[in-house]
């Protein structure tokens, strides 16, 4: 080397990727066909790929359509993989996803009614993808983005919810992020799941819960305690909110 010049300097070894570390990784939303007609996905395409994303488990919510719970207990058992049921319920006032019921009940389009019989059974309900036909297409201010989330935040299925999906995976950027504002105005938290209709919608998400969940009354009590975040696969990164109802 040169008289004077500068010394090489030293290789960098990158620092490695630091990977969060959860017990439970579960897709909260995903249909099947023939139970879901809007679906492509067989329940056993549904739950080899799921498998194959990292997931801990997956949620069959079928639309208006709850799941035989031996039926269910049959795929666990072939795929040796966790599978919850759930229920997607079309209301007047946007989708639910309703974990606790076993059978769909007429009246339950009205969600006061819905939240009842949720109620009685010890259910929970979550609001899918809310910034469906609440979010504006087109705003021309912060102001008039704001209206529409105050307008958005009086939907009377709010009062009955636990949280809202905050991460939808078929949903765009800017729908996602109204759904978490308006979660920010509700003081409420943010689940996230796929909404899974085809196999490109597999693994874009999913909800993170603290403690290691066996069946559906535990989902439920981890829902009602507040043990979990919304995560983003695609990225890797979890959403945690730190609203004040996290501590």
């Amino acid at each position: 080397m040169l008289r004077g010049a500068a010394a090489p300097l030293p290789a960098v070894t990158p620092e490695p990727i630091v990977r969060f570390r959860w017990p439970m990784l579960i897709d909260l939303h995903a249909h099947t066909w023939p139970r879901s007609h809007d679906s492509v996905l067989s329940p056993d395409d549904l739950i080899i790929r799921a498998k194959q994303a990292g997931l801990d488990a997956i949620c069959f919510t079928e639309h208006d359509t709850v799941w035989d719970y031996k039926a269910i207990e049959e795929l666990r058992a072939k795929h040796n993989f966790l599978v919850l049921t759930g229920v997607e319920i079309s209301t007047d006032d946007g989708h639910m996803l309703v974990f606790g019921i076993d059978k769909y009940v007429f009246g339950m389009h009205r969600v006061r009614e819905l939240a009842s019989y949720v109620e009685k059974c010890n259910g929970v309900m979550i609001a899918a993808h809310p910034y469906r036909r609440q979010m504006p297409w087109f705003s021309r201010s912060e102001d008039e983005y704001q209206a529409a989330l105050e307008k958005a935040a009086r939907n009377p299925a709010y009062q009955y919810v636990q949280a809202l999906e905050e991460l939808n995976g078929r949903g765009s950027d800017k729908e996602n992020e109204f759904s978490r504002r308006l979660a920010d105005m509700l003081n409420l938290k943010g689940t996230a799941g796929t909404d899974s209709h085809a196999i490109s919608d597999i693994g874009k998400c999913a909800t993170y819960f603290e403690k290691e969940i066996r069946d559906e009354r535990e989902l439920i009590a981890e829902l009602k305690a507040g043990r979990f975040e919304a995560v983003d696969l695609r990225t890797g990164k979890p959403l945690f909110t730190r609203r004040p109802t996290d501590g």
